[in-house]
Order: structure tokens, then sequence, then C-alpha cells
């Protein structure tokens, strides 16, 4: 692993989000969820994609908080257009978990 400096560190933008509005991607390659974040007042509404369906269905995910980066540039997805990175990690079969607070906090606040 490379290490990395401090400055390094604060280049990425990662924030807290509430998940106001989640669908099916059937038009993705593997099974996935998009996903429309509210950051709060400063960054917005933004959206996303996650293969997250092993431990989520889409009506499952509306009100939570999710982390993300969301200073990387928008990828084209298949025929969406993805705004932001949401981070999870792999449980033992590798499937992803997505990373959270443990307690509610307000949208857009700054990881550090």
């Amino acid at each position: 692993m490379t290490p990395i400096t401090f400055d390094d560190f604060q280049a990425v933008d990662i924030r807290v989000g509430t998940i106001v509005r989640a669908e099916p991607f059937p038009e993705a390659r593997k099974p996935a969820i998009k996903m429309w974040i509210d950051f709060g007042p400063e960054l917005g509404e933004r959206k996303t994609s996650a293969q997250v369906t092993a431990h989520y269905a889409p009506g499952t995910l509306i009100g939570r908080q999710v982390v993300a980066v969301v200073n990387f540039p928008p990828r084209q997805i298949g025929p969406f257009m993805s705004e932001v990175l949401v981070l999870g990690l792999p449980d033992r079969a590798g499937e992803v978990v997505l990373l959270a607070p443990d307690q509610p906090v307000p949208e857009g606040g700054r990881m550090h």
C-alpha cells in the first residue's frame, strides 16, 4: 500500500447524506440500485448507483443516511450518470454493506 499525506486525505471530500429516492437499476450489468441522496443546502441532491442488492431493496433505503465521496467527476454507468460514490464494506461473502453514521447527523456533514 502506498502511503499518502494528510493533504491527500483532505482532498477527498466525504460527506453524509440521506437517501430520498431509490429504484431498481435493471440496465446495469450487475444487479444495482439507483439512489438520489440529499447532501443538504450546500451540495443539494446527488445521484448514484450501487451494487447493494444482496442486503438492501430500494424501499428499505429511503431515509437511510449514507457516507459518500462527493468530489469525484460524474461517471456514466449505462444510461445513468453517477455523481457520487457511496461507501461500503464487504461482508464475509463479499457483498456490500453501506457505511453510515451510528447516530443521525445533519446532511452534508464532512467526515473528519
